[in-house]
């Protein structure tokens, strides 16, 4: 069996095709995990969603902010932005049953080894602690009162992690970690305006990955989210969003049974999006 991870597809259903077929993805044989941002910005949202539930177990989606803001305009908590494209999600005959499976969707996973987020881990939590805090937020968004949890989710505070916080706000932090989080401070404290590249963080910040004394570092972690970041790789380290709905790549890496084994495969993606999204 092959594993399969796959950045930030972002509505790209072409371009998702491509890369199956690319890899000669095989349901009963193969499996395949999109690190988030299944949805939105490109042309196709539907065709991907409904690409990857006829895959059924075989494929999984992480929930990634774009996903998010696709549940929260689906039930009226946020009005939809102008270079939203789910409008045909929205319009599907079966929408109710399309939105139901995307919140059940998860915030992290591990798999083989690799712990597997859409943004970020803050430097306090381990890989325990980030699977834990996950699963609070999934339980949520799969109970009676999620809607109501959409509609206190959105907000940058409180910007910093503590076990102590409660309700709303340990759950928001916990959903801005995990699809939000590209700079923080060394004791964690986040920052959502700056989307550059690594190498120009505001000030007093760093990218999450680099905070010395961060508890996933001798985890491997892989993650979407950051396309002014593009691919990397290094030995615990994986950055999957190449920008595809910019015009860039969509990129998948084959992950190996050996420590380090790895494969990259990637297909361009034709896109007439201005670059530097989110």
């Amino acid at each position: 069996m092959s594993l399969y991870f796959i950045g930030d597809v972002q509505g790209c259903d072409d371009a998702l095709g491509r890369l199956l077929d690319a890899i000669d993805f095989s349901p009963s044989r193969d499996r395949l995990i999109v690190l988030g941002d299944l949805v939105n910005r490109g042309p196709g949202s539907l065709a991907a969603m409904r690409r990857l539930i006829a895959l059924g177990h075989s494929a999984q989606t992480l929930l990634g902010n774009h996903d998010l803001h696709l549940l929260a305009v689906a039930h009226g908590v946020r009005k939809p932005h102008r270079s939203d494209t789910f409008g045909d999600v929205l319009a599907a005959p079966d929408r109710e049953a399309l939105i139901d499976w995307m919140r059940q969707r998860p915030l992290a996973l591990m798999e083989r080894g690799w712990l597997l987020v859409h943004a970020g881990v803050l430097p306090q939590w381990s890989s325990f602690d980030a699977l834990e805090l996950a699963h609070e937020v999934e339980t949520v968004l799969q109970g009676d009162d999620w809607v109501g949890f959409l509609h206190r989710m959105y907000g940058n505070q409180p910007a910093r992690w503590a076990p102590t916080l409660e309700g709303s706000d340990r759950l928001r932090v916990i959903v801005n970690a995990f699809t939000r989080l590209r700079f923080c401070t060394a004791d964690g404290e986040m920052e959502f305006a700056t989307k550059s590249a690594a190498a120009t963080p505001p000030a007093g910040h760093m990218p999450w990955y680099l905070v010395p004394g961060r508890r996933t570092a001798d985890v491997p972690v892989a993650f979407g989210h950051w396309s002014t970041l593009g691919r990397v790789r290094e030995p615990l380290l994986l950055a999957l969003d190449t920008g595809c709905v910019w015009g860039g790549c969509l990129t998948a890496a084959r992950i190996g049974t050996g420590r380090g084994e790895m494969e990259f495969i990637e297909v361009h993606c034709d896109q007439a999006q201005a670059p530097g999204g989110d």
